[in-house]
């Protein structure tokens, strides 16, 4: 595989979801978290998911510490065959949502330095793995517009398919390529005018650029 696939992540209308389609974005990520500038209600992602039907793209449902009975029902109530925990969620509560229903479970994974890698084997039930910039306690759980250290992923062996997150943009994208081509690239304050405001402009160039030899 010579080309990561790609997530925009935290998309919020049709506008910004028929641009992901146009360019063949791969995922769409829906993020159900209030704290978050980027979240959005159970009426409006609905909406979204029905338009995607059919489009060679696939939604992902995001959440942050969710409960269970809750996340339950919004998978069921949406019918989403991803769904991205992106708390502190451990691996019987992936088991749980396994266990309740279809889906793919990814599992982000807060990166700072090489020992932080170590967690992948506590969500031995994921199905794929995200690994982003590690917050502050001040900082919301993603999208902050912050990277890790990417060289930390050269040489990390794992058996699941990952996507790299955090800070990504037009200005640095091709050099994730410099040291892995990941499964998947997951995009969201590197395509925005501002916090939750997606530029579909900006969506088209850095796609547009990720495509050229």
């Amino acid at each position: 595989m010579n080309k990561s696939k790609i997530k925009i992540c935290g998309i919020k209308d049709i506008k910004t979801l028929d641009c992901c389609i146009e360019k063949k974005i791969n995922y769409f990520g829906l993020i159900f978290y209030k704290k978050s500038p980027r979240n959005i209600d159970y009426d409006n992602a609905s909406k979204l998911v029905r338009y995607s039907l059919n489009k060679n793209i696939s939604p992902v449902a995001v959440f942050v510490n969710e409960n269970l009975e809750d996340i339950n029902n919004f998978i069921k109530k949406l019918k989403v065959n991803f769904v991205q925990l992106h708390g502190n969620e451990n691996n019987d509560y992936i088991k749980f949502i396994k266990k309740n229903n279809d889906v793919n479970i990814i599992k982000s994974i807060s990166i700072k330095s090489n020992s932080d890698f170590k967690k992948i084997h506590t969500y031995r039930d994921s199905d794929f793995f995200l690994f982003d910039y590690k917050p502050d306690n001040s900082e919301l759980p993603g999208g902050n517009a912050r990277s890790f250290e990417w060289s930390l992923v050269k040489d990390i062996k794992i058996d699941k398919p990952w996507f790299i997150a955090g800070g990504i943009n037009i200005n640095n994208i091709k050099e994730i390529q410099k040291f892995a081509i990941p499964y998947g690239i997951d995009i969201s304050s590197g395509v925005e005018d501002k916090i939750g405001i997606k530029n579909n402009e900006k969506i088209k160039s850095l796609i547009e650029l990720y495509e050229k030899k």
